[in-house]
């Protein structure tokens, strides 16, 4: 006898084979509305009906609305495109976070992306958990090549989780917000044209790239804006692991930005081997001949290398598109 979950999961997959057969060929894609008006009512039934391993783009355009789930696009799910219909009114929310019952930092997430080649446009990722919650992410991603394009990224401690080595990411004109630590992990990725808001007293970065990875997190062309109440004292980073990589360059900085710029995280040893710089800030945060004696401002001859065909070099290649 077939349970009411084995009946829907059969009616997805089935979908999803009628979708590729069909639908692909007229060039279709999967609409979630959560007024019916879609194929389907929730984000991770559009998702769960996507081919797997496919080698050309999935898109699933999003109407508007908060979808309250807590989402998995399994590694699976290759060349998947997540399209909203409005960025500040296209919501993926959930409220995990550290503590509640058995869940930690890697569970707490809202959305973990585990597929290669995934894309998402014009959505907000978000965690309410709070600011007393502690660790809550609001996107946790683990997969390689995945390029966000005009998102919003919304919590507090711990929103964005770039969690794991020799991985590349791309984020462009998108809005990032968050507490303690709030961008953190091993990846690589670049920050082009981003707004990065500070939401009280802390650290923007928690970078643990590894020894052997030549880049971490790197933002370029991007403005450090804060919650002027509550943010008045700032770092750019400090080191999760002890070779950290973090780059700012031609990047914005507000009067909540320390003067000293970087932070140790109490672990003096690793001023020896985090790989902190700088080119050309501007803005009154931005204040090189007070900066911290480990962390460098480059020479214009090694920022020129801090392209994204160099950057994101590796196997496969990989150039995101700029759009």
């Amino acid at each position: 006898m077939f349970t009411r979950q084995t009946i829907q999961g059969l009616c997805l997959a089935l979908m999803g084979m009628l979708w590729l057969v069909v639908g692909r060929a007229m060039g279709a894609e999967l609409v979630v509305a959560k007024d019916g008006s879609g194929q389907f009512r929730t984000v991770q039934q559009a998702i769960d009906a996507a081919p797997a391993q496919s080698g050309r783009p999935v898109v699933i355009r999003i109407r508007r609305g908060t979808y309250r789930e807590k989402l998995v696009v399994p590694a699976s799910k290759t060349h998947l495109t997540l399209r909203g219909e409005d960025r500040d009114h296209t919501i993926l929310t959930f409220d995990d976070h550290s503590g509640k019952g058995a869940i930690n930092t890697y569970t707490s997430y809202s959305v973990l992306v585990e597929g290669a080649d995934f894309t998402a446009e014009n959505l907000t990722f978000q965690n309410t958990a709070g600011r007393t919650a502690g660790q809550a992410v609001a996107l946790h991603v683990a997969a390689d090549r995945c390029t966000f394009r005009n998102c919003r990224i919304l919590g507090d401690q711990d929103t964005l989780f770039l969690a794991t080595g020799h991985t590349r990411q791309y984020f462009r004109h998108c809005f990032i917000e968050g507490t303690t630590d709030f961008i953190f992990g091993s990846s690589t990725a670049v920050f082009d044209h981003c707004t990065i808001r500070s939401k009280k007293n802390s650290h923007i970065t928690a970078a643990a790239t590894p020894p052997d990875q030549a880049y971490g997190f790197v933002f370029r062309h991007c403005r450090l804006t804060a919650d002027t109440t509550l943010a008045t004292n700032v770092s750019l980073g400090r080191p999760w692991q002890p070779h950290a990589h973090v780059a700012y360059l031609h990047t914005y900085m507000g009067r909540h930005i320390r003067s000293s710029g970087w932070d140790n995280w109490k672990k003096p040893e690793s001023e020896k081997t985090a790989r902190y710089a700088e080119y050309r800030s501007t803005g009154p945060g931005a204040t090189p001949t007070q900066r911290v004696v480990w962390a460098r401002q480059l020479p214009a001859r090694e920022a020129r290398r801090y392209t994204l065909r160099h950057l994101f070099a590796g196997t496969p290649t990989w150039h995101p598109a700029r759009r």
